[in-house]
């Protein structure tokens, strides 16, 4: 009886173990991910079409007075590799500007001459207007601070040798470009471009416009520009002189300050403070003497930047 109750019970269990086993699905019937959805071919959008080029300029494009004192602004024709003006190279910045000017006693006309990539060239003749220039009589000494006429003959070189090696120096600035503002307001005392007379002799013309303020006023740049020349010691007609070039060969000299707040180097903002007033150098009282120069030729202040508090 023991060993049928025992065959009963084993026998069960591996009755139990065969329909497990058979409840095991075979290999070959393992579920199968669902197949991905077809993916639909993108049509490709046409590109919009591109913007029109600007035509090139094929001639130059001008904005300023033709006249002796006065400044322009010029644009070069497109593909312009060189530039001269009056026969002398002119440098153009990248965005293709330029600038010109004519001397107090320039010619009655000028020459611009664009040479273009491929070797043709575009001129443009320019009429110059003449200017209305005063007579000035001047109650001082022709050789200003100089001690004896053999004593201005004597600093007088070494002065003009150290303006002109300062205007000569190579600057980057963008000055040229700005509206110009006057360095100091007040009452105009003398003239660009007025022929002067200094105690019965007679001088070269007023190379800039005097404006007459008391001394200690302070004076500000007109333009963005680098110091070149800040005078360690009085010259003989300018007093204590300082320049400012605004790049592209303009720039600025402030002659007969009281004090010089800058120095050669320094990078100056137009409206920042660079000395004061005085009456250094051939003065009758204290005033800015603010000259104008693009190379070698001389400016009228006012071409620049207007009236007086204009």
């Amino acid at each position: 009886m023991n060993f049928v109750k025992d065959w009963r019970r084993h026998g069960a269990a591996v009755a139990l173990l065969i329909v497990s086993a058979g409840c095991v699905p075979p290999a070959d019937t393992e579920a199968k991910p669902a197949p991905r959805p077809a993916v639909q071919p993108v049509t490709p959008q046409p590109s919009p079409p591109a913007p029109p080029r600007p035509p090139v300029r094929s001639d130059f494009a001008l904005a300023g007075l033709a006249e002796q004192g006065a400044v322009m602004v010029g644009l070069v024709p497109g593909d312009t590799r060189t530039l001269t003006f009056d026969g002398k190279p002119i440098p153009v910045a990248a965005d293709g500007r330029f600038l010109i000017a004519f001397d107090r006693d320039a010619g009655p006309g000028a020459l611009l001459v664009a040479t273009l990539a491929d070797g043709r060239t575009v001129e443009r003749r320019i009429a110059v207007a003449a200017g209305s220039w005063r007579l000035e009589h001047i109650n001082a000494p022709y050789r200003g601070s100089a001690s004896s006429d053999a004593d201005f003959e004597r600093r007088r070189p070494a002065e003009l040798a150290q303006i002109a090696a300062a205007r000569n120096l190579p600057v980057e600035s963008d000055g040229w470009r700005q509206k110009f503002r006057w360095p100091v307001t007040g009452r105009l005392s003398g003239f660009f471009g007025s022929q002067r007379v200094y105690q019965g002799k007679p001088g070269t013309y007023h190379s800039g416009t005097d404006v007459a303020v008391p001394a200690g006023t302070p004076f500000v740049a007109p333009a963005d520009g680098v110091v070149v020349l800040a005078a360690s010691a009085p010259f003989t007609l300018e007093g204590n002189l300082l320049i400012v070039d605004h790049g592209m060969g303009l720039s600025s000299a402030f002659l007969h300050c009281q004090r010089l707040d800058v120095k050669v180097g320094d990078r100056v903002v137009q409206g920042q403070p660079l000395g004061t007033v005085g009456r250094t150098g051939r003065a009758t009282g204290p005033h800015m003497h603010w000259g104008l120069k693009w190379r070698d030729a001389r400016l009228d202040p006012g071409k620049l930047a207007g009236p007086v508090g204009g």
